[in-house]
């Protein structure tokens, strides 16, 4: 069998378990490029050197030089424009502000610091404002080279084949249309999305919680009323069970026994209320020694996903007791070990000493909330790493120092300032998307080499056929914009530029709108709560369900692509 079969048949696989999500895309990626190196495609010392790539190395300093950055005052100064204004003008005002700060730090950690502020304001209601929030990160990426990582990992596919490198604000002209009419699409849809406000009671935050009575309690022998279980505030008594036998609803002159097992539906800030009651021994309950408790959000490649606390292991991997669980805005019900985990659940945890330090944290879950809370640096380093960043960017942009070297002097000084310490940037450290990147490089090269690239980009133009070189470039833009619904943005990235690249070769065109399409068609993830991380945050946060990012995505998605298709060809002849 040919090599172009075969790396065919290795890409199939490596498509199927990424839309899956089943497998963390690095896994899918690293064992697909390990396998063209077992086949005898690609020789060791080239297949090295796909994580070496210039573009690669210039990611994985700035992910983190960006560790420094979420610790300023930088992002929590974004919470002020949440006042008592209109909702327009406090969505134009977060918008702009969030597509601004997204443009040249991570818009996760954008994202993440903001959801709290809004959930906690009293002017508007937090579902109306944190999808538009998210969205408006994702348009700020794409406003210059490090507004994603997007961006960069196509950057080391440019310099991989031998092209000019992609400039630092070279996506400007185009994203800023995109972002202008975004955010006033975004205002215009505003009232569209649902008042799931918190105050709704158990369908607005319902975590399950789970209390076992304890033989001597003072619970036993008296009702439920006479217990008042009934009486909690945004905290509902939903289930019981005896002896195995699951009583539900439950009622209120019921006579509790020892051993019963009581489940709970209700908002987060309604487990201290179990506190109050002797001899109630709730899940995480002999981990609790007065830390902060954390909220994580299972990520769709989770290794967790499909199984039960209980059959995980879930404490012993992580030193973290699960004290409840919440899917979106769906009240959950059982036993909260025996439950199957899905993605974009959050769990509620108790965290040990070395939760933080766990391995394991950035591969099995999207976002987690709580850790570092009240980690910010003094005035003074925080001025000192703003300002580094901004001088390190300007050196760059003016070409007086290459961005790679500024970011290493950069870290340097974050290091002897003590913004920064080792142990926190050997957590940072973006392994996966080291993996991600440099298989997906040497994949690539594989697909150029073998003539697989060629192939596919020939089928593309059979489909599109008698449209030209406008057809195949909208063709290119459609494939990522799919791509990256499917399966993550990074990844879409990856297995569309290699097919781009080809078609714009076999035109005999200028590779730069296609590239373009790539870039832009790889950020347009708007539509599914699974395409990007910062959605599936805000999916849970806001007690959003997936016809809400329908609503608002898809005709963020249209505008967005009407943008791309008009105004890349214009910024970017063929």
């Amino acid at each position: 069998m040919s090599d172009l079969w075969l790396l065919a048949i290795i890409l199939l696989g490596l498509v199927a378990g990424l839309i899956s999500g089943r497998i963390n895309p690095a896994v899918l990626f690293l064992f697909a490029f390990l396998l063209c190196y077992l086949l005898g495609m690609v020789a060791l010392d080239t297949a090295l050197t796909s994580f070496t790539n210039i573009g690669l190395v210039t990611l994985v300093l700035l992910v983190l030089a960006a560790t420094a950055l979420e610790k300023t005052s930088l992002l929590g100064k974004l919470s002020q424009v949440i006042g008592n204004s209109s909702l327009p003008m406090t969505m134009a005002k977060l918008g702009l502000s969030t597509a601004l700060l997204s443009s040249f730090t991570n818009n996760t950690a954008v994202v993440a610091s903001l959801i709290g502020v809004v959930r906690r304001n009293q002017a508007h209601a937090p579902a109306k404002l944190l999808l538009p929030l998210n969205y408006a990160a994702i348009l700020g990426g794409t406003l210059t080279l490090i507004g994603t990582s997007t961006n960069l990992i196509v950057n080391s596919f440019v310099e991989n084949a031998g092209l000019p490198a992609l400039g630092f604000f070279e996506f400007t002209p185009v994203a800023v249309v995109i972002v202008v009419a975004g955010i006033l699409l975004l205002i215009l849809l505003a009232n569209i999305l649902p008042d799931r406000r918190e105050e709704s009671g158990e369908e607005a935050l319902p975590y399950l919680l789970e209390a076992h009575v304890a033989k001597g309690s003072s619970l036993v022998g008296r009702s439920v009323v006479d217990n008042k279980l009934r009486a909690l505030k945004k905290l509902y008594l939903v289930e019981l069970e005896r002896s195995g036998i699951c009583i539900c609803p439950v009622p209120p002159q019921l006579v509790l026994q020892a051993d019963d097992v009581l489940r709970f539906s209700g908002a987060v800030e309604s487990v201290e209320l179990l506190h109050q009651f002797d001899g109630l021994d709730w899940f995480g309950k002999h981990q609790a020694k007065g830390q902060n408790l954390v909220e994580a959000v299972l990520a769709p490649s989770s290794s967790l996903v499909g199984s039960s606390l209980k059959e995980s292991r879930f404490r012993e991997q992580f030193d973290a007791a699960v004290m409840a669980i919440r899917r979106g805005n769906h009240p959950l019900k059982g036993g909260l070990g025996d439950i199957i985990l899905q993605p974009g659940d959050v769990l509620l945890l108790t965290p040990g000493d070395g939760f933080s330090n766990s391995a394991k944290l950035s591969s099995e879950f999207a976002a987690i909330s709580g850790l570092d809370l009240n980690v910010r640096l003094d005035s003074r380093r925080g001025r000192w790493v703003l300002l580094g960043f901004a001088v390190t960017i300007v050196l760059s942009v003016t070409g007086v120092l290459p961005l790679a070297k500024g970011l290493v002097l950069l870290l340097l000084s974050y290091f002897v300032i003590g913004a920064v310490t080792l142990a926190e940037l050997k957590r940072r450290f973006p392994l996966e998307l080291v993996v991600i990147v440099g298989s997906a490089l040497g994949l690539a090269n594989l697909m150029m080499s073998t003539g697989l690239a060629d192939s596919l980009a020939q089928g593309l133009l059979s489909v599109i056929n008698g449209y030209g070189v406008f057809g195949a470039f909208v063709g290119v833009y459609f494939m990522t914009l799919l791509l990256t619904e499917l399966v993550t943005n990074n990844a879409a990235a990856a297995l569309a530029f290699p097919i781009a690249y080809a078609i714009a070769l076999n035109y005999g065109v200028d590779a730069r709108p296609f590239i373009m399409a790539v870039v832009f068609g790889a950020s347009a993830s708007f539509i599914s709560p699974y395409g990007y991380q910062t959605n599936l945050m805000v999916f849970n946060a806001g007690n959003y369900r997936f016809s809400d990012f329908v609503r608002l995505g898809l005709p963020l998605s249209v505008l967005y692509s009407l943008i791309v298709i008009f105004m890349v060809p214009i910024i970017f002849p063929f």
